[in-house]
C-alpha cells in the first residue's frame, strides 16, 4: 500500500487553490496517453484565434504568454481545484508544505468574479484581522477585483513581509462594505496546539495537515498524557476551518485513533495508480521505512478514550478524511456544522522549466463508501457557532456553491452517518457518546466580556460539556 501511495505521486487534499497550498512531493511516472485521436477541427479553430489574435489584436502579445494562458484556460475549465502552477505558483507551493509561506494567511477561491474567502488561518495578519468564511473581496488597494483571475488576485495579495495592502470586504448582513489594513508577513505555521480545557480534558486543533502533522499530534498527545499522569478523561479534536492537506498525514491523525488496519480511506480514479485502500498501518503515513512510528508509541489509552471532533463549512478534504473515518468507525461524536464536501485527490504533475500540473485524479470515500463530494459530513450533534443565530450555520461557503464543482457520485444512496441532532435548537436530546455511553446537555453560554475579546468558544464548551456525560438539551 505504501508504494501505491509514492506511485500516486504528489497527493493534495487542500479546499482550494490559496496562500497555503500543501502536497506530498515525490517522482511521477510518465502515463501513456490516451488513443483517441484529436479533434481537428477544434485545433483548427485554436490555431485560427492565435493567428488573429496575433496579427489583429490592438497590442503585440508573446507568443509564450499566449500559450501559458491558454493552458491556464484549459485546465481552469475542468473543476475548481485543477490549476496550472506557473514557477512562482510551484516554488510556493512546495514551500508550504514545509508549512512557511508568504503572505496574508487565507484560503480563497473564485465566485463570479470575486474572490471568496474559504477560511483564514489561525495565528496569521487574516485571521487577526477578523477575516471570516464567506468574506466577498472585492478590492485590492484601489484595484478592484472584478474581471482579475484567482492568480492575479492572489499575487496582488502576495509580498515582502512588512508591507501592507488594503482588502475590501462585502460580508453577509454587514450594513456596509468592510475594509482592512493588512500586513504582509512570512505565514509561520504550527499545525498542532494543545489546549488544556480543564483537568483531564483537552483540545487539540489541528489547523492545517502538514508534512509532520501526525508527529506533533503525537508528542502533543503524549505530553498531555504524562501531565495528568494518564489520567485523560476526554478528547476534543477541533478540525473547524481546516482546509486539508496532506493525504498521509490525514491517514496518521487517524491512525492515532483507529485500531491498526482499519480502513481509513479509499480512493477511485481512472488510472490504477488512483486507486487505493489506506488503512491505520505504518505504511501509509509514516515518510519512511527509516521513520519511528509515532503512533505505535502512543499510550494505550487514546484508542478509547471518549472523543468529539469539532466540525464546520471550513473544514474540508483532509479534515472531511478524518472526521468520516472517525464517524463510520464509531470512534468519535462528530459535532458542530455541516463540513465543506470536497472529496476530491489532486496529484502535482511536475512538467518542464519548473512548473507543474495541479490535477484532480481521483475522488475519496469513507470506510463505509460515502463519498462527501459537495455533499460533506453531517455531524451527529449540530451545534452552531453562535446558539442566538443559528440561522448562521447555512452561510459559510461550501464545494456545492463552487462552479463546475464535480458531482457526487454516490449521492442518492450515500448515508449521512448517525442522525444529527442539534444543541440551541429546536431538536431533541443528542444522541449518548458511544464511548462514554452517556448523555450531556447544553449549558448556557457564559457572557461575553465587556472588551469583547473574550468571547467564549460555545462549539468547544458543548463538547466538554457532551465528554463530561451530561444531556445534551436547548437553551
Amino acid at each position: 500500500m505504501g508504494g501505491q501511495l509514492k506511485k500516486l505521486g504528489l497527493v493534495l487534499l487542500g479546499a482550494v487553490i490559496g496562500f497555503s497550498l500543501t502536497l506530498n512531493f515525490s517522482a511521477v511516472a510518465e502515463r501513456p496517453q490516451s488513443g483517441s485521436p484529436l479533434p481537428v477541427e477544434e485545433l483548427r479553430t485554436f490555431s485560427e484565434v492565435f493567428g488573429r489574435i496575433k496579427s489583429d489584436y490592438v497590442e503585440p502579445v508573446d507568443d509564450r504568454k499566449l500559450i501559458k494562458e491558454a493552458i491556464i484556460g484549459m485546465v481552469a475549465g475542468l473543476d475548481p481545484h485543477s490549476a496550472y502552477l506557473d514557477q512562482e505558483a510551484y516554488k510556493e507551493l512546495q514551500a508550504g508544505t514545509q508549512g512557511e509561506f508568504g503572505g496574508l494567511g487565507i484560503e480563497v477561491t473564485m465566485e463570479d468574479g470575486i474572490v471568496k474567502v474559504v477560511s483564514p488561518i489561525d495565528d496569521t495578519p487574516a485571521s487577526r484581522a477578523g477575516i471570516k468564511p464567506g468574506d466577498l473581496i472585492v478590492k485590492l488597494d484601489d484595484m478592484a477585483v472584478k474581471g482579475m483571475t484567482l492568480n492575479d488576485a492572489v499575487k496582488r495579495m502576495r509580498g515582502k513581509p512588512d508591507t501592507q495592502i488594503t482588502l475590501t470586504l462585502v460580508r453577509k448582513n454587514a450594513p456596509k462594505p468592510i475594509v482592512v489594513t493588512l500586513t504582509r508577513s512570512v505565514i509561520k505555521m504550527k499545525s498542532v496546539k494543545l489546549k488544556e480545557v480543564e483537568p483531564g480534558y483537552a483540545s487539540i486543533r489541528v489547523s492545517q495537515f502538514q508534512e509532520h502533522t501526525g508527529e506533533d499530534l503525537a508528542a502533543a498527545i503524549e505530553k498531555f498524557y504524562k501531565d495528568n499522569k494518564g489520567a485523560v478523561k476526554g478528547l476534543v479534536l477541533d478540525l473547524r476551518n481546516d482546509p486539508g492537506g496532506l493525504l498521509n498525514s490525514a491517514v496518521g491523525v487517524s491512525a492515532a485513533f483507529l485500531p491498526q488496519d482499519a480502513l481509513v480511506v479509499y480512493t477511485e480514479g481512472r488510472v490504477p495508480d488512483a486507486k487505493m485502500r489506506l488503512t491505520a498501518d505504518p505504511e501509509n503515513y509514516l515518510h519512511g521505512p527509516a521513520d519511528s512510528d509515532y503512533v505505535a508509541e502512543l499510550p494505550a489509552g487514546v484508542k478509547k478514550i471518549p472523543m468529539v471532533v469539532l466540525v464546520n463549512s471550513g473544514s474540508a478534504s483532509a479534515s472531511e478524511i478524518v472526521a468520516g473515518a472517525l464517524q463510520d468507525h464509531h470512534r468519535a461524536t462528530i459535532m458542530g456544522e455541516r463540513t465543506f464536501g470536497k472529496g476530491s485527490v489532486q496529484t502535482i504533475l511536475p512538467l518542464s522549466n519548473n512548473t507543474a500540473l495541479k490535477l484532480t485524479t481521483a475522488r475519496y470515500f469513507t470506510p463505509n463508501g460515502r463519498s462527501i463530494q459537495a455533499k460533506g459530513i453531517e455531524p451527529d450533534v449540530v451545534v452552531p457557532e453562535d446558539p442566538n443565530n443559528v440561522a448562521d450555520a447555512s452561510i459559510g461557503i461550501r464545494e456545492a456553491d463552487l462552479e463546475g464543482h464535480l458531482s457526487n457520485p454516490t449521492d442518492s444512496k450515500a448515508g449521512t452517518g448517525a442522525d444529527a441532532t442539534t444543541v440551541a435548537a429546536k431538536a431533541p436530546a443528542a444522541k449518548a457518546h458511544e464511548a462514554a455511553n452517556k448523555t450531556a446537555p447544553a449549558h448556557k453560554p457564559e457572557a461575553k466580556s465587556d472588551n469583547g475579546k473574550d468571547k467564549p468558544d460555545y462549539q468547544l464548551n458543548q463538547a466538554i460539556a457532551f465528554l463530561k456525560g451530561k444531556q445534551a438539551k436547548a437553551n
